[in-house]
């Protein structure tokens, strides 16, 4: 039987929800039983849905190193979470190939990939040449254009109104 092309999707938007609808994906992956590896970038893995992503049996990676928010970040700490990121997807899309995963999601990929933490070039190439049946999740702000061209589903959360907004700021179970 020939594998099934695995497509890429990508949750994109200003908007609340992008990393709740890959979490939803993945808990339905894995409910069909399908081995899925949920990997975060620009987050140090204390948000509140890593416990229930590792009791459903979702394994789950992010990069151990903490550099905070990139406006924050001095040109020394930007070079070394480049670094960092750019081996964490590389090390996540080798794992994802070899050891048979049918999901993988990459939440705030956008992030690190457009403020240049992730090798483009490299993640271009490992993104086209991702195995046949690999269904690949991003999550973001802001997209490139190369990035919408080869995804599968592009679904774009706007936000409207954000507590945020007036002042609020992220809530245990809601936001983390």
């Amino acid at each position: 039987m020939d594998t099934v092309k695995g497509c890429l999707h990508i949750y994109c938007g200003d908007g609340k929800g992008k990393t709740t609808a890959a979490v939803g994906l993945a808990v339905r992956a894995a409910g069909y039983g399908m081995k899925v590896l949920f990997c975060q970038c620009m987050k140090d893995g204390s948000s509140s849905e890593v416990k229930m992503l590792e009791k459903l049996g979702i394994d789950y990676c992010c990069c151990q190193e903490k550099f905070g928010f990139f406006w924050n970040m001095t040109e020394e700490q930007k070079k070394d979470a480049a670094s960092a990121y750019t081996q964490l997807f590389l090390d996540v899309t080798k794992k994802a190939a070899e050891e048979g995963y049918e999901m993988l999601i990459i939440d705030e990929f956008m992030s690190a990939y457009e403020h240049g933490l992730i090798d483009q070039k490299k993640a271009l190439s490992l993104l086209v040449n991702r195995p046949q049946g690999l269904e690949v999740i991003l999550t973001g702000r802001d997209p490139g254009e190369e990035l919408l061209e080869l995804a599968d589903y592009v679904t774009e959360m706007k936000k409207r109104k954000h507590p945020f907004d007036h002042g609020v700021g992220a809530r245990r179970g809601i936001e983390m």
